[in-house]
C-alpha cells in the first residue's frame, strides 16, 4: 500500500510539474513583448513629425501608448486601427503611412510592448482593444461610420473580438487563426494544450456571427500558422469575404512584398 501511495504521489508531482511547465510554455509561445526606451520613442516622433503621440489609461490603471497618423486636417476622416503580432512593436507601420493615404492610422502597442505598461494576457488585450476603439472614435476628426480594423497574427484574434463588440466598416485579417490554442497544439502535439490553456483567442466561435466584410491575407509559405487554421476561420466567417494569398511569403516577411500593401490599399479603397 505504501509503495502504491508513493507511486501515486510521484505521478501527481510529475503531472503538477507538467501542468505548470505547460502554462509557462503557453505564455512564452503567445507573448514576446518588444519594449521601447523613452529615447527610442522620442526618436520615432523625430522621424515622423506628422505623427501624434497617444496615451490612454485603462480601467485597471495601465497606460497604453501609441501613435495617431492623421490623413489631413479635415473633419470626419476614416480610420484604420492596427493590431499587431505577438512579437511586434507597431511603430514600424509609420514608415508605410503612404499606404493609408486618405485614412487616419491608429497604432497602439499592447501591454508590455513599446512604451505601454503592464503585462499582456488575453482578457487584458481584448478589453484594451475596445478601449482603444472608443478612444479614437470619440475624436471629432474621426468618422465613426468608416472604421476599418487590421489584425495580424495574434492581432487577428484581437480584431475579431473587437468587430464582435463594436461597429466597423470592414476587417483585414493577416495570417489569422481560428484559435490560438489550436496553433499551440501543433507545436506541442503530445501535451494537453487545450486542457491547460483553454480556447485562447477563439475567433472560430465568433466568426459565424460576424457579418462585417472580411479580406483575409495569408502567406503561402507560412511556417507558424498552418493553412488549415486560416481556412477554418475563413469558412466560418458569416459576412462577405475574400482571400488573398501571397504565395512566396512566410509568416514574418509579408511586409516585404508589394502585393501585401496592394491588398490593403485595394480593400480600403472600397470602404
Amino acid at each position: 500500500m505504501r509503495r502504491a501511495l508513493a507511486i501515486i504521489a510521484t505521478l501527481l508531482l510529475v503531472a503538477g510539474g507538467l501542468f505548470m511547465a505547460l502554462l509557462n510554455v503557453g505564455e512564452k509561445l503567445i507573448y514576446f513583448p518588444q519594449p521601447l526606451t523613452p529615447t527610442a520613442g522620442q526618436a520615432i516622433l523625430a522621424r515622423h513629425p506628422q505623427a501624434l503621440e497617444v496615451t490612454l489609461t485603462t480601467s485597471d490603471g495601465v497606460q497604453l501608448h501609441g501613435w495617431h497618423l492623421p490623413a489631413g486636417t479635415g473633419s470626419a476622416r476614416p480610420l484604420v486601427l492596427y493590431f499587431g503580432g505577438n512579437a511586434e512593436e507597431v511603430s514600424w507601420m509609420l514608415e508605410f503611412g503612404s499606404v493609408f493615404a486618405g485614412w487616419d492610422l491608429g497604432l497602439m502597442n499592447y501591454r508590455g510592448y513599446g512604451l505601454s505598461s503592464g503585462h499582456p494576457s488575453e482578457r487584458a488585450l481584448l478589453g484594451d482593444a475596445l478601449a482603444v476603439y472608443d478612444h479614437f472614435i470619440r475624436r471629432p476628426t474621426i468618422d465613426p461610420a468608416r472604421v476599418v480594423v487590421i489584425g495580424r497574427s495574434l492581432g487577428s484574434g484581437v480584431a475579431s473580438h473587437l468587430v464582435s463588440q463594436r461597429p466597423v466598416r470592414g476587417v483585414l485579417l493577416v495570417t489569422p487563426f481560428a484559435s490560438i490554442t489550436e496553433v499551440a497544439q501543433d507545436f506541442y502535439p503530445f501535451l494537453p494544450v487545450r486542457t491547460v490553456l483553454g480556447d485562447l483567442y477563439d475567433s472560430a466561435t465568433l466568426a459565424p456571427k460576424l457579418t462585417v466584410p472580411l479580406r483575409m491575407i495569408v502567406a503561402g509559405r507560412d511556417e507558424v500558422i498552418a493553412a488549415r487554421h486560416s481556412e477554418r476561420l475563413f469558412t466560418l466567417w458569416a459576412g462577405p469575404k475574400e482571400r488573398v494569398t501571397i504565395a512566396s511569403a512566410g509568416h514574418n516577411d509579408l511586409q516585404g512584398y508589394r502585393e501585401y500593401w496592394q491588398a490593403i490599399q485595394e480593400f480600403l479603397q472600397r470602404q
